[in-house]
This record gives C-alpha cells, sequence and structure tokens, in this order.
C-alpha cells in the first residue's frame, strides 16, 4: 500500500488515504482523493506488463475492459519490491447481481475482442497441470484427505485431457467470474486479465454463474457441464494449499469436494 501511494504521488496524483477493495494474490487499493485504483503485486509474482497491453489492446477494440487511468503513462511501476499499475476506478452502477443476460453478452463481446489478438498465451491444461501439481505435494497439501486427494486428481486429470481435445481454441479470460466483472454505467467491465489463457470458450463460461450458459449462444452444453466440474476442482484443489488466504477456503473446499463427488 506504501509503494501503490507513493508510487502515484510521484506522479502528480493527490494521494491521503487508500482503501483496500481485494487482498490476495495482488492487493487492490482504491487511492484518495485523486481515485484511481492501483493492482500491487510482488516483483516476482506478477504479469502486469503483459495485462496492461493486453487491457490495451482490447480497449482499443472496444471489449468491455476496464481501462488504465487516463492521467498517467499507462506502464508498470516498481518500487521497493513490487509493481503497480494504475486504473480508473468505476462507482458501481447499481447494487446486486449483474443479470444473466448482460453477464453473457459482455462475456460474448470480450471472446469477438479476444480473437482478434495474436498474443502467446498458456493453454488453459497449463492451469490444470499447476493444479495437479499441488494435489499431488502432501507438503503443500498436509490437511487434504488421501481419499479426496484421489478424487480430485482423477477429475483434473481426466477432464483436463478430455476438454483439451474438444471444441475450438482462442484467446480466454481465464477467471471471467463474478469477482472480476464491475458494474458500471458502461455495463459490465472485466478486470484482472493476468489469467488469461487458450481454450473453448465453455471453459470461461463454466466460471460465470450457471444461468449466463444459458443466454451465451452456440455453447456446447455437455462441454460446458465437463468445463464446470472441472473449475470446481480447480479451485477446491486451490483451496487446500496450506498458503492459501481466502476467508472460509477451507469450508468451502470441504462442500466442493462434496459436490465433485456427486457429480
Amino acid at each position: 500500500m506504501a509503494a501503490a501511494m507513493s508510487i502515484a504521488s510521484s506522479l502528480g496524483l493527490a494521494v491521503d488515504d487508500a482503501i483496500v477493495l481485494h487482498d490476495s494474490n495482488k492487493l487492490t487499493v482504491r487511492l484518495l482523493p485523486c481515485d484511481v485504483v492501483a493492482r500491487v503485486a510482488p516483483v516476482a509474482q506478477q504479469v502486469a506488463q503483459f495485462e496492461i497491453e493486453l487491457a490495451q489492446r482490447l480497449a482499443e477494440s472496444g471489449s468491455p475492459v476496464a481501462a488504465l487511468d487516463p492521467r498517467v503513462e499507462p506502464r508498470v511501476h516498481e518500487r521497493d519490491g513490487f509493481v503497480v499499475t494504475l486504473w480508473i476506478h468505476y462507482e458501481p452502477a447499481a447494487p446486486g447481481e449483474i443479470a444473466p443476460a448482460d453477464y453473457a453478452h459482455a462475456l460474448q463481446r470480450l471472446h469477438a475482442g479476444m480473437r482478434t489478438l495474436d498474443v502467446p498465451t498458456p493453454h488453459f491444461t497449463d492451469r490444470v497441470e499447476q493444479a495437479q501439481r499441488l494435489v499431488a505435494s502432501r507438503d503443500r497439501t498436509p490437511a487434504l484427505a488421501d481419499a479426496d486427494r484421489e478424487l480430485l486428481s482423477t477429475r483434473l486429470r481426466k477432464l483436463g485431457r478430455e476438454i483439451g481435445e474438444c471444441g475450438a481454441q482462442q484467446v480466454l479470460h481465464g477467471e471471467p467470474h463474478p469477482g472480476n466483472v464491475l458494474t458500471t454505467t458502461d455495463g459490465p467491465l472485466f478486470i484482472d486479465l493476468e489469467t488469461c489463457c487458450r481454450g473453448p470458450v465453455e471453459f470461461d463460461i463454466a466460471h460465470a454463474p450457471d444461468e449466463v450458459g444459458r443466454h451465451y449462444p452456440g455453447v456446447d452444453q455437455d462441454l460446458l457441464r465437463q468445463c464446470r466440474i472441472l473449475v470446481l476442482a480447480m479451485i477446491t484443489a486451490w483451496r487446500w494449499d496450506r498458503d492459501d488466504q481466502l476467508p472460509n477456503g477451507r469450508r468451502l473446499a470441504t462442500e466442493w469436494i462434496g459436490q465433485i463427488r456427486a457429480s
């Protein structure tokens, strides 16, 4: 937070206070009174330059993504072992969830914009393999019961292979869940592009609420069902990580194990 405030001040923005908006692998803070959103990550764990370039290119194509703050140069700033990027703060347009049809339309527009990009991105199966390695490591997931470990390992391996061989492949957001969608007067806008990968659009849709998939045209519903189970297995694996900091993460992991077994 100190690094973000210091960088913003050095760029001529008025900063007296900072409000934490989100704290996970990356810290997101709202700086006041300049009203800019700063995203902060340790130097060793960041892909900020990739995210900035992607956001700029998608914004130029009219895709529904949050934009960088126009008052400062659009680049990655570094200080005290952290990298900081500065973004526009969007006031919520209205309370409540995004209507499924609006969510699906925005995601469809994002995918259309991403199809125009020629950028090197990992395949979604690379992230599946990361989850598999986590599940296989008893040191990193010491609280995971043997039966649950075997269940997760089997689902990740089987579904990752089957889905990887299905559907048209394109650049995806990677994690377009509700936490990565802003409700604004311009409609839904997607944030957190660092998770971009390549795969079938059903993998992205699987991160959204169930109803969204019913409004997205041309969806392979069988493939989407498989993707939903795969995504659930992945996020369950991450919740068992001994270093996971998500509030109630372990309770959610136990609940999700039951859903995966029922599937």
